[in-house]
């Protein structure tokens, strides 16, 4: 009798593997063409709105997320890399790099109406929820600003000890961020603006993206090893570590599908099934394009997206490629 129990257990937890390895029928449905030149780094989603904003270069170009169709341009954001969207209070925040300033700008009008001085170099951003506040990781000072939309002035600055790359909330008031240059994971309170813990990250390598699942409390984080690390929030503890395609900057998690998806620069995304809250395996690779290592998540379409260009060959295997002048795109995922 137990072997026949053991059989059928045996059975079943092949049955749920076998299930989630099913290809989720992703694919490359379309591309969006931005006509201007320069460098790129985060995208976001206004879900309100439909609009999608990319940095590019010294501006963001604003995109109808559902038809492509271009809908406005932000200006002198000198080194643009990220875009919080604060909904509830009807305004964006971009992160501008060499200005070491966030612009604030209306999601109805895309009029500028503040320019915010916050840490040096800052690079990742969000709204958090919760504490309805908007985070900004700031490079060079290796801090976070915290940002009260309601006056758009800093409230507080917390030290990270080290340069922090992408972060996550987990909707109850912590916040987690990649440590790049010290591979960890810190956590700190928005109700203190103290940190809590900081969590070293076995076997990664210059962690940069970084996602969350709310319900099981565990953390994706892609490092520069080409691996994706799984770690229980609450405890720090490595659930597992799974491969992933080279030059991968950022990773975003489905809470509908369960599925996780890096963005590997080399040309794919690897899709990482959480079959429950201790196993994990990759489903399926997507075939991008090269260059193509951010990503933003559409929870409406389920659709990702992600900013490459094209670039020129070159004969030296040490020089990183030139971009080809106007060839700067969105891949739209999807089914």
């Amino acid at each position: 009798m137990k072997r026949k129990l053991l059989s059928i257990a045996v059975l079943f937890a092949m049955s749920i593997v076998a299930n989630a390895q099913q290809k989720s029928g992703l694919r490359v449905l379309a591309v969006h063409k931005i006509q201007s030149d320069g460098g790129w780094d985060y995208v976001s989603i206004d879900q309100q709105h439909n609009n999608l904003f990319v940095s590019h270069g010294n501006q963001v170009n604003i995109l109808n997320k559902n038809n492509g169709d271009s809908v406005g341009v932000i200006r002198n954001t000198l080194g643009v890399h990220g875009i919080a969207i604060a909904g509830p209070f009807g305004k964006g925040y971009t992160t501008n790099g060499k200005a070491g300033t966030c612009t604030v700008f209306d999601l109805n009008n895309f009029i500028v109406t503040a320019q915010i001085k916050v840490g040096q170099n800052p690079d990742a951003t969000f709204y958090d929820d919760y504490s309805k506040k908007v985070i900004v990781f700031n490079g060079k000072s290796n801090d976070a600003s915290i940002i009260n939309p309601q006056t758009d002035q800093v409230i507080a600055t917390i030290p990270l000890g080290g340069k922090p790359e992408a972060g996550v909330s987990d909707g109850k008031g912590k916040v987690y961020v990649n440590i790049e240059d010290i591979g960890e994971i810190v956590c700190f309170d928005l109700n203190t603006n103290k940190v809590l813990s900081r969590y070293k990250l076995k076997g990664g390598e210059e962690p940069s993206g970084l996602a969350i699942d709310r319900v099981t409390s565990r953390l994706f984080t892609v490092c520069a090893n080409k691996v994706m690390l799984i770690l229980d929030a609450k405890t720090g503890k490595q659930i597992t570590s799974i491969a992933i395609g080279n030059n991968c900057d950022g990773v975003v998690f489905d809470p509908v599908t369960k599925l996780a998806y890096s963005a590997n620069g080399e040309g794919n995304i690897t899709v990482v099934k959480e079959v429950s809250a201790n196993q994990f395996i990759v489903q399926e690779t997507i075939k991008t394009e090269v260059g193509a290592r951010t990503i933003a998540i559409d929870f409406a379409s389920h659709h990702l997206f992600l900013p490459t260009a094209a670039f020129e060959k070159s004969t030296d295997a040490n020089q990183r490629p030139h971009r080809v002048p106007g060839s700067f795109k969105i891949l739209e995922v999807g089914k």
